[in-house]
């Protein structure tokens, strides 16, 4: 049977002021994570392999129930986002949409709301409230500042809104899969709000799914655009994103090859 790690972040404290995390506090945090083996499922929420989380360039790792994020302070928001996504999560609940409230657990503080207002961009999701809606809770917490960031409406509700709906078709397809998303940070010139919240020019995807004994991923990276192109046109190789990020996204699996299809 294999062996599990449950997330848990500890010792995050709310300052008034923004300040970036101490190298102290993130190799606590590693500490913990590999501290904190158990088996199978816990009854509190998922459960990730280590092996499929990115690394963090910011090391200010912060852990949601069902979601685990890397918040980037300089460009005020996640540089990857990544959740399991199960076959059984996958609920249509009509729950009532809460208000975006700042994360409490950024110590450096997440980016509020207001500097989307009359800015011309969405609150992109990174992970999708529709995603969560097997539970209200979870649902609520894809809310937090720390999970959005600014899209185009027409990228928001068109191109990456049919690639999130082919993601939930792959969660079913292969009854459990484990995405990584975020925006391309680097380069984003265009800034929002009085926070300076960047706007990247890219978004990407990553879509993790175990095959027999191996594993098996398809990579996108689509620019923050209204598009009617097929999404397999922005089909890429990790080793790209990586290049673009400085993240490695899968560190403990280092055979795993990008697919062309899924």
């Amino acid at each position: 049977m294999r062996n599990y790690i449950l997330l848990s972040l500890i010792g995050f404290v709310l300052v008034a002021c923004k300040k970036e995390a101490t190298n102290e506090n993130y190799k606590s945090e590693v500490k913990e994570l590999q501290s904190n083996f158990v088996s199978n499922q816990s009854e509190k929420g998922p459960v990730y392999t280590i092996a499929y989380l990115p690394t963090s360039t910011t090391r200010q790792i912060v852990k949601h129930q069902y979601y685990t994020l890397s918040y980037n302070e300089k460009f005020e928001q996640a540089e990857w986002v990544a959740y399991e996504l199960k076959k059984e999560y996958l609920k249509n609940n009509d729950f009532k949409r809460p208000y975006f409230i700042e994360d409490p657990k950024v110590t450096t503080g997440s980016a509020d709301w207001r500097n989307y207002k009359k800015s011309g961009y969405d609150k992109g999701h990174l992970c999708p409230a529709g995603d969560m809606e097997f539970n209200e809770n979870a649902y609520n917490d894809t809310f937090f500042t720390s999970n959005i960031s600014p899209q185009k409406h027409d990228f928001n509700s068109g191109i990456w809104n049919r690639l999130e709906q082919k993601t939930r078709y792959w969660a079913e397809k292969y009854n459990d899969i484990f995405v990584v998303t975020g925006g391309i940070l680097k380069g984003s010139d265009k800034k929002i709000g009085t926070e300076k919240v960047a706007v990247p020019k890219y978004f990407y995807k990553i879509i993790l799914a175990k095959s027999g004994k191996e594993h098996k991923a398809i990579a996108f990276l689509i620019p923050n655009e209204d598009s009617d192109k097929s999404l397999y046109d922005f089909v890429v190789p990790i080793e790209t994103l990586e290049k673009m990020t400085g993240i490695d996204f899968f560190p403990n699996l280092k055979n795993l090859k990008s697919s062309q299809s899924f």
